[in-house]
């Protein structure tokens, strides 16, 4: 099993660039982050004043023997502490609010962004990578950025305070104290590269094993048959030892950064007790200074020892953010312009009632097509289609059949050339245009959790049950429907796993029909159904397909002898054209596959 990682890589250093962009998303949130930092400003500042009280404490009352003013004192001491306890509420409240609704809206965006990507963007990432995106990446960023924005400012505040509080208390003992700090920077700069470098190197296994678990659900059953589970296991302990090895290394680093914070620190509270103690001594310091001095030397080091953890939290989250923001800011390769947009509006917002009717005349004029990187697939590709017409389209695999439903559908755009839809480049009118107007039923339909009724009203959710009945009776299906207990109610099961592949083909179809589409494309809906089911897709398929415009790509040649015109496809070109008569009649490629897949399928039907 090969999990193709689809990261681009980085430089091993805080991206600026990354954060910036991000700040663009906690616009909604500007309000409550405001309040928020008030609110950690005035935690840090009443932290910093409690040294200051205790002081004043053992100043006024210990070391002079009486309890005068003490009641005031009281009074101003737990009024800090009742108005401490009220902020840390608040902020704790706030705080839990922006994660989580930071974390619905940027899933929120991610959803709609991976409904406007085309299908090319699909062909390119994996499941897992795109999973592991929606669900632990975009977890890990909100609470980085809520609960770290919140640390920060507290932090720093406090810092601050501490620091102007040792400086106004002695200048001298203050700077004896902090003079550990520079050294914290350089070890910070040392740690940052590293620490940043360990934790990319965990999502990026993450999203691997994500992949791997999502392939091996999907492909139990093949699992089974080629008796791949004791491989499959290998292969997935290669990932989870090197997400082992990874995490180990990111954990090693964080243990020896955070020490080493706490090392310096209590360098500088031993500074401050050794100097501070002579001071008192000579008499040149208070008793109660001094003890505010080492509870503000732990002060000062504690939030160091928090600024470090969300060091090592952002780089991870930055991992995150950069695997985020790469599914967010992706560029969809077919796009509507904006005067496009405007008139019709686009895929999330679409303007039905300014788009024109499609009749179903088609033409490529001109085509070609060639995928990223690629050799061409289609060149200066000619095809003239009337309303209503059925084309069905035979080749070789990657002969280029596949590439012409994909551009007439608009699935993929047009290297160079132009597809016409009723003489109107579609490239001058939006997405939605031709997707509402198509009907598409694939060789290996699927069918989504729920019931038959809700499979085919997904389709067109305003359709009416009569609606719904009438298609399912239009594809042959409504006779099977009946025959199980629940009938349209029944459950179909993930994947449609509790229908047949026939059943699951003639609900997709019902699905298809019940959007009353113009247009209309079946990729090789046949080919893996028996002969008997494929009788009655094939009577379904004939009333489908009357009035409107279709190719059909077909394995079974059998299935479209009814086609208005069948065109044989190679290396990107038409090298034969004409109906089933013509081109048997003609005896070249078209007869010489027909001929063999006739006497292929009556040898089997004879043995069988």
């Amino acid at each position: 099993m090969i999990i193709l990682e689809q990261e681009n890589e980085k430089k091993e250093k805080l991206q600026f660039n990354v954060w910036k962009d991000f700040f663009k998303y906690l616009k909604p949130y500007k309000k409550q982050f405001i309040i928020l930092i008030g609110l950690m400003i005035i935690v840090g500042v009443l932290d910093s004043i409690f040294p200051l009280l205790t002081k004043h404490a053992i100043d006024n009352f210990v070391n002079k023997n009486t309890t005068l003013g003490i009641e005031r004192f009281a009074f101003l001491f737990f009024g800090a502490v009742i108005l401490l306890a009220v902020t840390v509420y608040l902020f704790l409240s706030i705080a839990g609010r922006i994660e989580t609704q930071m974390a619905y809206d940027i899933r929120r965006l991610g959803f709609e962004k991976l409904q406007v990507l085309p299908l090319s963007y699909y062909d390119e990432k994996a499941v897992g990578w795109l999973m592991a995106r929606m669900t632990s990446d975009i977890n890990r960023l909100s609470e980085t950025i809520s609960w770290g924005l919140v640390d920060f400012a507290w932090g720093i505040t406090m810092m601050t305070a501490v620091t102007i509080a040792m400086l106004r208390l002695n200048f001298k003992l203050a700077l004896i104290t902090l003079s550990v700090v520079p050294f914290l920077a350089l070890v910070s700069a040392y740690f940052q590269k590293r620490i940043l470098k360990a934790q990319r190197d965990v999502r990026k296994i993450n999203s691997k094993i994500t992949a791997a678990y999502n392939e091996d659900i999907q492909g139990a059953k093949t699992t089974k048959t080629l008796v791949r589970e004791e491989i499959n296991l290998e292969e997935f302990s290669e990932l989870t030892s090197s997400m082992k090895v990874s995490s180990i290394r990111a954990t090693i680093l964080s243990s020896l950064y955070l020490p080493i914070v706490l090392t310096l620190g209590s360098i500088g509270t031993a500074f401050a007790v050794n100097y501070g103690g002579k001071s008192v001594m000579l008499g040149l310091i208070s008793y109660g200074t001094l003890v505010a001095f080492i509870s503000y030397t732990a002060q000062f080091f504690e939030p160091v020892r928090q600024l470090a953890v969300i060091f090592a939290e952002v780089q991870s989250a930055q991992a995150s953010a950069e695997r985020v923001f790469s599914l967010l800011n992706e560029v969809p390769a077919i796009t509507d312009s904006e005067e496009v947009v405007q008139k019709y509006g686009d895929l999330l917002n679409p303007k039905k009632e300014a788009w024109p009717k499609i009749e179903g005349h088609l033409e490529f004029k001109n085509v070609s097509f060639s995928y990223k990187d690629g050799e061409k697939v289609l060149e200066n590709f000619n095809l003239k289609v009337n309303p209503g017409e059925t084309i069905a389209l035979v080749g070789e695999t990657g002969s280029g059949k596949s590439t012409i439903v994909n551009l007439f559908c608009r699935f993929y755009e047009p290297t160079e050339g132009n597809v016409l839809i009723d003489g109107i480049n579609y490239k001058d009118m939006p997405q939605n245009w031709i997707h509402e107007n198509l009907g598409y039923v694939l060789q290996t339909p699927h069918l989504f959790s729920g019931t038959i009724k809700e499979n085919i009203q997904y389709g067109n959710l305003n359709a009416t049950e009569l609606d719904i009945i009438k298609a399912s009776k239009l594809v042959n299906a409504h006779e099977f429907i009946m025959e199980m207990e629940k009938g349209y109610e029944t459950e179909v099961g993930e994947g449609g796993s509790l229908l047949s592949t026939g059943q699951k083909q003639l609900i997709s179809f019902a699905r298809a029909i019940v959007r009353n589409p113009q247009l209309f494309v079946l990729d090789e809906a046949t080919s893996s159904i028996d002969t008997e089911t494929e009788k009655i897709i094939q009577d379904a398929i004939n009333k489908v397909l009357d009035g409107r415009t279709s190719f059909v790509i077909a394995h079974r040649l059998s299935t479209i002898k009814n086609a208005d015109r069948i065109l044989v496809i190679k290396d990107g070109k038409i090298i034969e054209n004409g109906d089933h008569r013509e081109l048997i009649k003609n005896k070249g490629y078209y007869y010489n596959l027909y001929t063999n897949q006739f006497i292929e399928e009556q040898s089997k039907s004879l043995l069988g």
